[in-house]
């Protein structure tokens, strides 16, 4: 291991351990970064930095986040998950276990609308906590229930986690959104499937709704399904159906998902100037929290890129000669133990980076391993003491003990490691889908052969429908110097030109657009594609 190496392994630790002993992320990746790459680069470092926080910047993809956030949230203030469970429960009032039922299909049909953690645990357990105690049904099994339907948001699409995940593994977020239904739609059936078992076997453990709650009216039920179901069924239409038919890219769909939301909130007559600024304020903060983190780590990870550590350690696992799966399995369970201490934004902006070159080194399917990702992350908000469903369940539903609700939680925690073993067991299950909807997709367009057009400045242009090669790693000589050359595949649908710019900076595994300036001494510009929306 040289010198520099040595160092980024040194920065590294350090890094993990301030994080443990509390500090924020983002403020310790920002001075670790300048610390420790003053070092090698001097006041280099600070150029460095700008480069890589424009780059990052000019990602129109970003603007997805606080889009889809904001919809969450509107979706939330309109009612209309309290509306879904009404009609589900209305529906299903005489079934044993039925309240188990009814909040994982309320939880699964809200997080095709959110991936907000934060949002969709509240309001389960303000709707089902009340009812359940009434009802008689195990406090431990029903806090299990609610936190771990409420983090169903985090895997099925349109999650805010994808959407991070996909660049910094490389991999087109529609193919990933694609990738983790059917992970996502397993996992809900797992939970299903234990609760109906446990009850059957255990009958007092999940009773019918009491007779006094329940209506006979079948007309009443047939309209509260109507407005429940159907107005959130065309929502999911009009962004994620959008998003898998390559109709609209994924900024795109969220613009047209927040104003449907929007009109929905407005129409069930639910918001009010202050429901509208508490949004907002809402939608700020936790778009504030993922973006500062995603500059932060991107810095970061320039700098630790340029010691050489993300080489070692890959030439390191890869030098183990293990089979690729056995590889990936330890790559996951790394993953699912960061998930204790840490939240998804930290392990997805800082460390998936230090694994990804591993599992691209070995050939692994890209999707595949973003599919295991987002399902083992999810593990996060089930894992005590730091999961944070356990906490926003306690704060709605303060008559059952921490320890009951954890107890809970970590029964469910288990369905997840099942459910990750099937996902390694069985890659198709993340695979099919993005195969079956990009199976006409072939690429039309090699960048490596074909020339820019002159009389367009310079620039690749493709039309709608065309697929360019990419998604992963490839090679291309230039001066002598080898680099990696990401190009983000196209989906039909999209108008795009790709415009080549220097790169000047990499962080591992991910290649940015850091703009059109060229870092002095040894740094050395190479070409990178840059893909945007045609004009």
């Amino acid at each position: 291991m040289s010198g520099e190496a040595l160092l980024g392994l040194v920065m590294l630790l350090v890094m993990m351990g301030a994080i443990f002993a509390g500090f924020p992320v983002a403020f310790t990746l920002l001075v670790l970064a300048f610390a420790f790459g003053s070092l090698t680069l001097g006041t280099r470092v600070f150029d460095l930095a700008f480069f890589q926080t424009t780059g990052l910047m000019r990602d129109e993809l970003l603007a997805a986040i606080p889009l889809f956030v904001f919809m969450g949230y509107l979706v939330e203030q309109a009612g209309l998950m309290a509306r879904l469970f009404l009609a589900l429960r209305l529906l299903l009032a005489p079934v044993r276990g039925s309240l188990f039922i009814v909040v994982i299909l309320t939880a699964t049909l809200f997080a095709m609308t959110t991936g907000i953690v934060g949002a969709a645990v509240p309001v389960l357990g303000l709707m089902a906590a009340p009812m359940m105690l009434r009802a008689g049904y195990s406090p431990q099994l029903a806090a299990g229930s609610i936190t771990a339907g409420g983090t169903l948001g985090i895997l099925i699409p349109p999650s805010v986690m994808l959407l991070v995940l996909g660049p910094v593994i490389s991999v087109s977020v529609a193919d990933l959104y694609a990738a983790a239904m059917i992970p996502g739609f397993m996992l809900a059936g797992l939970y299903l499937a234990y609760l109906l078992v446990r009850c059957h076997i255990d009958p007092s453990l999940g009773p019918p709704v009491p007779r006094e709650l329940r209506t006979s009216s079948l007309a009443a039920m047939l309209l509260e399904a109507a407005i429940g179901v159907v107005p959130l069924t065309l929502l999911i239409v009009a962004t994620l159906g959008s998003i898998l038919a390559g109709l609209a890219t994924p900024t795109e769909a969220a613009g047209v998902g927040a104003l449907g939301a929007l009109l929905l909130a407005l129409a069930y007559g639910r918001l009010d100037i202050a429901g509208m600024q508490l949004a907002l304020m809402r939608t700020l903060a936790t778009s504030s929290m993922v973006l500062f983190l995603a500059v932060a780590s991107n810095i970061f990870g320039a700098v630790f890129a340029r010691f050489g550590t993300a080489t070692w350690l890959t030439e390191q696992l890869v030098g183990l000669s293990l089979p690729p799966l056995a590889t990936l399995a330890i790559v996951v369970a790394l993953i699912f133990l960061l998930g204790w201490p840490f939240e998804w934004p930290a392990i997805v902006l800082v460390f998936v980076p230090i694994f990804y070159p591993v599992v691209a080194a070995l050939g692994i399917d890209l999707i595949w391993f973003g599919a295991l990702i987002a399902v083992t992350l999810q593990t996060a908000f089930l894992s005590p003491p730091v999961a944070m469903s356990g906490y926003y369940l306690k704060q709605v539903a303060p008559e059952w003990p921490l320890s009951t609700i954890f107890k809970g939680m970590m029964e469910f925690m288990a369905i997840q490691v099942v459910a990750i073993g099937l996902l390694l067991a069985f890659p198709a299950l993340a695979t099919w889908l993005p195969e079956k909807l990009n199976r006409s997709a072939e690429p039309a367009l090699d960048l490596f052969d074909a020339p820019p057009y002159p009389e367009e400045g310079g620039y690749y242009q493709t039309k709608a429908g065309d697929r360019l090669y990419g998604g992963n790693s490839h090679a291309l000589d230039h001066g002598g110097t080898r680099a990696d050359l990401v190009v983000p595949a196209l989906h039909a649908g999209e108008l795009r030109q790709v415009d080549p710019v220097p790169l000047v900076a990499r962080h591992p595994g991910i290649d940015r657009h850091v703009g059109d300036g060229v870092l002095p001494c040894e740094e050395i510009a190479l070409p990178e594609v840059h893909v945007h929306h045609a004009i």
